[in-house]
């Protein structure tokens, strides 16, 4: 069953008319929102860098009350509300808050089995100030993702434009290397959505940070791609975006080894 919030969606919200809004995608277990703490940080550090007014801890912890047993993905929008001529908002914003949840099962096949990935032609803009949060305007990943429609292929890699490898259309993404001492995840500095899943694996000591150009894709000793809904997907192919194969890997105990600290702090079975 689906349970939401049911407000009125007005014309002149700036979140639909500019994308001037925030969003969260929450993993919730039986009533307990998973990386609570991480993404309500996210969302605050959003609202500052947007300069719109934060919602209330009460009124976010509230949602959950609301929420049943089982596994959910609770979808959070925060919009600016409306106002403002053109481009320019209001002096005083009158933020909104929309919400869904709905029943949710993780594709275990893919924990196991590993994924087909590829990588796409669209690349991210670099926009240090926007990097990390996890506004509304998502029309990069949507072009992305719409270079595909083969359901073999779970997810695409984007780039910089630069020729570094920044996330994927989704998720965010990790590699393995014999030249460094742990698993990597690339720097957002410039672009991408500073995960939750990233967030709480890097402050736990489990991954670095590092840079990946596209070329070095291949000679990685180990592929993932994660979030905090779907846990962390091995990768045992990659294409380039012509489809072609540039690299296939088997999955090994390097694979399980990130994975099960992944899914520690999901509350989701080692496999």
């Amino acid at each position: 069953m689906v349970v939401a919030s049911v407000p009125s969606l007005p014309f002149d919200d700036r979140g639909l008319a500019y994308g001037d809004g925030l969003f969260e995608t929450v993993l919730v277990r039986d009533g307990n929102a998973v990386l609570w703490e991480q993404h309500l940080n996210r969302l605050m550090h959003g609202c500052k860098v947007l300069d719109i007014p934060a919602p209330s801890r009460d009124q976010l912890d509230a949602i959950l009350s609301r929420l049943g047993d089982g596994l959910q993905v609770l979808k959070l929008i925060y919009t600016r509300g409306s106002g403002g001529r053109g481009y320019a908002p209001p002096a005083e914003a009158a933020p909104r808050l929309y919400w869904q949840a709905t029943p949710f099962s993780p594709q275990q096949a893919r924990w196991k089995q590993g994924v087909r990935i590829r990588l796409c032609h669209m690349n991210l803009a670099r926009q240090p100030r926007l990097a990390g949060i996890k506004h509304m305007a998502r029309l990069e990943n949507v072009l992305a993702r719409n270079e595909w429609r083969d359901p073999d292929i779970a997810e695409g890699l984007v780039t910089d434009g630069h020729a570094r490898v920044v996330e994927a259309t989704a998720m965010n993404l990790f590699w393995s290397s014999s030249s460094q001492s742990m698993p990597c995840t690339p720097s957002l500095e410039h672009c991408g959505v500073l995960g939750t899943l990233r967030q709480v694996m890097l402050d736990a000591g489990e991954l670095m940070i590092d840079e990946l150009d596209v070329e070095e894709l291949s000679g990685c000793e180990a592929l993932w791609v994660g979030n905090s809904v779907q846990g962390l997907w091995p990768v045992a192919r990659l294409d380039d975006a012509e489809g072609r194969i540039l690299s296939e890997w088997p999955i090994t105990a390097t694979h399980r080894h990130l994975q099960r600290l992944a899914h520690d702090h999901l509350g989701y079975p080692a496999i």
